[in-house]
C-alpha cells in the first residue's frame, strides 16, 4: 500500500464530512472551497471510490465515506489530546458526554464548575437526551446510562444508584411527617412517563402495589394522577414547585431533600437504577475518559 498518505485530503475530508459542506470546511481550514474539493478528489482517487454524494444536494457521505469519517474524527481528536498532554502534562482536548436530560440538568451541570477547576483545558460537550446514542459510531465519547444492570459490550463504571421516594413540597402538604396512602389521595399526584415495557418503572401503579403489601385500604392512586409528564425533569420541577406529590429519584432531588425544599412523605419506597459511565474500551481518548471517570466518582461522594 502507498505509504505517502494524502494528509491534506484527509484533513479536508474530515472537515467537509463533519460540516457536510465544502464551504464551511474551507472557512474552518482557511482555504477556498475549490481547494477543499480538489483535496477530497485526490483522496477519492487514493481510495479508488467516491466518499461524497454530490448530487442531488445536500452533500452526503457514501458508504465508504461513512466508514472513513469516524476513524478520522477520532484520530484527529486523539492527536490533539496526545499533543496537548505532551505539551502540558495533563489531559487536553474535548469530550462529548451524553446523559439523560434529567441527570444532565440536575446532577452533572451543577458540578461542572468543579470539573473546570480541576481540568481547565479538557473541554466538555454535554448532550442531554433520553435517546441512546451509538458510542461505536462515534456519536459520543462517554455515555451515562441509566439501567438496572451494567451495559454489555462496553467499558462501564457504576457512578451512583438511586432509590425512589414519595416526596412533596411542604408548601403543599404542610408539616405532617408522613402521609398515609389515603392522605396522598387528597393531593394532586404527579407522574413521569416511563417505557411501557419496563415493569420496574417507579410509577404510582407499582408504588400502590408495594404499599398494599404493607398497608390496608390503599386507594387506586394510579387512576388519580392529575399531571403526567413525558420528561422526568419536568415532573421533578412540578413537584419542587408544589404542584403535587411525586415519586422522585433521591439522586436527582438530593439538593432539595437536604435543604427541605421537598421532603419524603411516605416510608414506602421503590428500588431505582444504576447510573453507569460507559465508553468504548478501545477509545483513542482513553486518558481523558479516565480523568472524567475519576472526577465523577469523587464528585459523587461530595454534595453539590
Amino acid at each position: 500500500m502507498d505509504r505517502l498518505l494524502p494528509l491534506g485530503g484527509l484533513r479536508a475530508f474530515e472537515a467537509a464530512a463533519r460540516h457536510l459542506s465544502f464551504k464551511l470546511a474551507a472557512v474552518e481550514l482557511g482555504v477556498t472551497p475549490t481547494a477543499i474539493s480538489h483535496q477530497v478528489k485526490q483522496l477519492e482517487r487514493h481510495c479508488g471510490q467516491a466518499l461524497f454524494r454530490r448530487r442531488p444536494r445536500p452533500l452526503a457521505l457514501t458508504d465508504a465515506g461513512l466508514r472513513l469519517f469516524p476513524v478520522l474524527r477520532d484520530g484527529f481528536a486523539s492527536f490533539v489530546e496526545t499533543l496537548g498532554a505532551i505539551r502540558e502534562g495533563d489531559p487536553a482536548g474535548r469530550l462529548r458526554i451524553t446523559a439523560t436530560n434529567a441527570f444532565a440538568a440536575r446532577w452533572l451541570v451543577p458540578r461542572l464548575p468543579q470539573w473546570h477547576a480541576v481540568h481547565p483545558r479538557l473541554k466538555l460537550d454535554i448532550i442531554g437526551t433520553d435517546a441512546v446514542l451509538d458510542l461505536a459510531a462515534g456519536e459520543a465519547d462517554i455515555a451515562i446510562r441509566y439501567a438496572r444492570r451494567p451495559p454489555r459490550g462496553v467499558q462501564s463504571t457504576e457512578l451512583l444508584r438511586d432509590r425512589f421516594y414519595v416526596v412533596a413540597s411542604p408548601r403543599l402538604v404542610g408539616a405532617t411527617p408522613r402521609l398515609s396512602p389515603a392522605g396522598l389521595a387528597r393531593h394532586p399526584l404527579i407522574e413521569a412517563t416511563w417505557p411501557p415495557g419496563d415493569s420496574n418503572a417507579p410509577t404510582w401503579l407499582r408504588w400502590q402495589r408495594a404499599a398494599r403489601a404493607r398497608h390496608k385500604g390503599v386507594p387506586d392512586l394510579a387512576s388519580l394522577v392529575s399531571l403526567s409528564f413525558r420528561e422526568e425533569l419536568h415532573a421533578i420541577e412540578a413537584v419542587i414547585s408544589g404542584q403535587g406529590v411525586g415519586i422522585c429519584s433521591d439522586v436527582l432531588i438530593a439538593r432539595e431533600l437536604r435543604s427541605g425544599v421537598v421532603r419524603k412523605v411516605s416510608g414506602v419506597t421503590l428500588p431505582g437504577y444504576g447510573f453507569y459511565i460507559v465508553s468504548r474500551a478501545d477509545h483513542p481518548k482513553r486518558r481523558s475518559i479516565t480523568a472524567f471517570v475519576d472526577w465523577a466518582l469523587a464528585a459523587a461522594r461530595t454534595p453539590a
